[in-house]
């Protein structure tokens, strides 16, 4: 069961917590020393340095943190859980950096007036984008406490849908542009107009879903960040891409490499001096033959 959103401020401090703790895994950081030392520069009101203790002792006991998410689903959300677990998992190719990413980007939607359809365009295409799998990922989605209960029976319900039909149909059938008596809403008692209960997106989200029926859904997505602000989603970097090791560790690399390559000529039957000598043959006095970087 979906429990209740957290306050403002446990979204705050976890988009820094998952932030530096991306960014300290670069710098080379172990786990268990950040999820040590990171609970002193918590908010000390809220209630993340308890759930990191809780995280820490559960990787020193299992090497995992998304058991004590799981454990701690009165604070963690099940699509949080969803993603840690997913880069965790052995066979894994989808990387701790990216969901550290994705969990960060979400806290910080969460910070600034979140809405039910922008949080369900985020966590879907972080799925899409990452092959995280449709089945299990739509079930965590439905019991985050952020979507009331008309937008989980619909998350639910289009589990299976997604096999058969586009996503941007889905979305157009549930928006006030796909429902004509619904596009100017209801009025209340006050004179303020609502939209009917059964429209879960609005008119502009319907248009732009109708719009990108027969293609694919990246530009779905795309196209509903550039119209509406929807949050976006970490990209993959490109396998190719090389990464540089710094100065001092390709500095080190070379002298070992040179090593070894003096170990293995010894152990073929000893250094041949004979390159080393000049066009008229070996010098009378050794300290004239020339060494290379000398």
């Amino acid at each position: 069961m979906a429990g209740n959103p957290l306050d403002r401020e446990e979204y705050v401090e976890q988009e820094y917590f998952f932030r530096v703790y991306r960014e300290r895994l670069i710098e080379g950081v172990p786990s268990q020393e950040i999820l040590q030392t990171i609970p002193e520069e918590i908010l000390a009101t809220t209630r993340l340095p308890m759930a990191i203790d809780f995280m820490r002792a559960e990787i020193l006991h299992s090497g995992r943190i998304c058991d004590a998410m799981d454990r701690l689903k009165h604070y963690f959300t099940p699509f949080q859980t969803f993603v840690i677990r997913r880069c965790e998992e052995e066979e894994s190719r989808f990387e701790q950096l990216t969901a550290l990413q994705i969990l960060e980007l979400e806290a910080r939607y969460r910070t600034d007036n979140p809405q039910p359809a922008g949080l369900f365009v985020y966590q879907l295409e972080c799925i899409a984008r990452n092959r995280l799998g449709y089945t299990e990922g739509l079930r965590a989605m439905s019991d985050d406490p952020m979507y009331p209960e008309n937008w989980r029976s619909w998350i639910l319900r289009i589990r299976s849908d997604l096999g058969t039909r586009e996503l941007g149909q889905l979305i157009f059938r549930a928006s006030q542009h796909a429902q004509p008596n619904t596009r100017s809403g209801t009025t209340t008692e006050s004179g303020v107009q609502v939209a009917a209960a059964s429209a879960l997106f609005g008119e502009q989200e319907g248009r732009i879903a109708k719009a990108n029926i027969g293609r694919d859904p990246l530009y779905l997505f795309a196209a509903l960040q550039r119209h509406l602000g929807y949050p976006s989603v970490p990209r993959l970097k490109a396998a190719t891409e090389e990464r540089k090791l710094p100065g001092f560790l390709e500095m080190r690399l070379q002298k070992i490499e040179q090593k070894l390559k003096v170990l293995d000529m010894e152990t073929k039957g000893g250094i041949d001096l004979s390159r080393f000598y000049g066009k008229g043959g070996p010098p009378g006095d050794v300290s004239q033959i020339k060494f290379p970087d000398e």
